[in-house]
């Protein structure tokens, strides 16, 4: 009896043991599922869809731990507080979110507070998404609503997190109303869908606006925010669906002051239209002193270059006889030492057969003295070239017959580029060298549809930098001939006025920008291929 006992007992100890062992085994952490249940709103005090509301602080409760991310972006309130509410807690975890009004409200009006995909939980981070919290300061809930989606006028890709924004159209709405104050409505787009839906809306007429709102004030600044605007008055309620076709405005001309940057140059600075300008000198200018005025390469900059002078200062005018102002400014002399000239070339080494070959400089280009300039082809035969001074961007291009696999040597001795301060070159030599017809690959653009020449057709990367293009006033193939390997993307500028680019749109003029159509997909280009395309355009 007593040995049965003990062979119990062992087998119970055994039974714990690998009771145990089990336990253990099974207890080893392997994650389990992921959480993928976004935070839930479990109450809100005041209540959602409150009316008569007269509260000055919300708090919206959740079913677990949450956070707040990107609220600056995310959270939209329409119609806009002129004061930012204060949200609590950024960053840290809570059950609840707190936002304390510091605006006296509108009388009889619905507001909404979108706060997008600001929410998520505090583990895995799900987004509680496009969270809105309703209230009125009125008898009843405003319920129309207003849709549709934006567009980029140049780039294929809409901008994320554009405002839409919807003016009243009462006696108070000038042109000047979306620079000055906020819209009466707004939304955004988000940051994947370019589509937009603005709810709780009253009846009446609206000015429809798009804007990629860079410092969030949710008013147009014309020098960083794109817009898009709808020509015509909406009426509420509708069931129309709208398209707005956002673009940076040409900024409105304005020069800057202006610096001293060497002893022989004076930069000025400019926004808008530099054609227009007419820098002058109201302090006498000694004969001796030679000037000329040169725009910067790439920047939004004038260079009004001179030879040295004793002078202490010069005052300039600045004019623009389009918009009818006139600006002026003393600049002060220092000793500084002068600019001088440095000349560098727009492509080295591997030369492309539609690349043209150019000496670019940083000071004017006074004459280039051909007697001191040679083109060799295989390091010793002689060739032929010819050349165009172009003053306006101060290089010089030339032109020469180019062969496949061969090896090119521009020379130019001392004294061959002379420039605007008598500076000249010290002994220079470029080397070029070309492939074969095979390394490259050949397109043919066949356009159909509604095309309406004339038209601009152009190749770009899929960065969107312009790689080809080629302007035509009627219809006809778009041969794009000698392109490196690679994927490009097919566009179509319809230039209304013809003059050879794309021009972009203006509010104040109620002028949209030239319409660009894309090719569908990237088109993709192999060594030693032949390739034709049907673009067929459709508005």
């Amino acid at each position: 009896m007593v040995y049965l006992k003990k062979l119990l007992g062992l087998l119970f100890f055994a039974f714990m043991a690998l009771a145990m062992w089990q336990c253990a085994k099974r207890g080893s952490p392997s994650g389990g599922p992921k959480d993928i249940t976004p935070p839930k709103l479990i109450r809100s005090e005041p209540e959602n869809f409150t009316t008569n509301f007269k509260a000055t602080k919300i708090r919206l409760y959740f079913d677990e731990l949450i956070k707040l991310e990107d609220v600056q972006d995310q959270l939209v309130v329409s119609p806009p507080f002129k004061n930012p509410a204060t949200i609590t807690p950024m960053g840290a975890p809570s059950k609840y979110i707190e936002v304390v009004i510091k605006d006296t409200l509108r009388e009889n009006t619905t507001y909404t507070i979108n706060f997008g995909q600001s929410i998520v939980d505090n583990n895995e981070g799900n987004p509680n998404s496009f969270l809105s919290y309703v209230f009125s300061t009125g008898d009843y809930l405003d319920s129309l609503s207003l849709s549709g989606a934006v567009k980029d006028a140049v780039n294929r890709k809409a901008d994320e997190f554009i405002s839409v924004m919807l003016y009243e159209m009462d006696s108070a709405y000038t042109d000047s109303t979306i620079y000055k104050e906020p819209p009466l409505y707004i939304t955004n787009t988000g940051d994947s869908v370019p589509f937009f839906e603005l709810r709780n809306l009253k009846g009446g007429k609206y000015a429809l606006f798009g804007l990629k709102d860079v410092n969030k004030n949710n008013m147009f600044d014309q020098g960083q925010d794109k817009i898009g605007f709808l020509a015509d008055t909406i009426t509420i309620p509708t069931d129309s669906i709208y398209l707005l076709n956002l673009f940076r405005e040409q900024p409105n001309y304005k020069p800057s002051v202006p610096s001293l940057m060497a002893n022989n140059k004076v930069i000025f600075g400019y926004q808008g239209d530099y054609r227009d300008m007419v820098i002058e000198t109201l302090t006498p200018i000694p004969d001796s002193v030679k000037s000329t005025i040169l725009k910067e390469r790439n920047r939004d900059t004038l260079n009004y270059w001179f030879t040295p002078t004793d002078l202490d200062s010069i005052i300039f005018t600045v004019r623009n006889d389009k918009v009818q102002i006139i600006d002026t400014f003393t600049v002060k002399m220092r000793d500084l030492p002068m600019d001088s000239m440095k000349l560098s070339t727009s492509v080295s080494g591997k030369f492309n057969f539609e690349d043209t070959f150019s000496i670019l400089a940083n000071t004017p280009i006074a004459t280039l003295d051909t007697n001191r300039v040679s083109l060799k082809v295989s390091d010793s035969i002689p060739a032929s070239y010819s050349y165009v001074l172009d003053s306006l961007n101060n290089k010089i291009d030339f032109d020469f017959e180019v062969e496949p696999n061969q090896k090119y040597t521009f020379s130019f001795l001392p004294g061959a580029i002379t420039d605007f301060f008598g500076v000249q070159n010290d002994t220079l030599a470029y080397n070029l060298s070309t492939g074969s017809f095979a390394d490259y690959g050949n397109l043919r653009m066949i356009l159909g549809g509604d095309v309406t020449y004339p038209v601009i057709v152009q190749l770009t990367n899929e960065k969107g930098e312009v790689q080809r293009e080629i302007v035509a006033a009627e219809s006809q193939f778009f041969e794009f001939n000698y392109l490196n390997p690679g994927n490009y993307v097919a566009r179509v500028i319809l230039d209304k006025n013809g003059n050879g680019k794309l021009d972009t749109g203006s509010f104040l003029k109620k002028r949209q920008p030239e319409e660009i159509s894309y090719y569908p997909g990237v088109i993709e280009i192999r060594a030693n291929w032949e390739k034709e395309e049907t673009f067929i355009l459709s508005n």
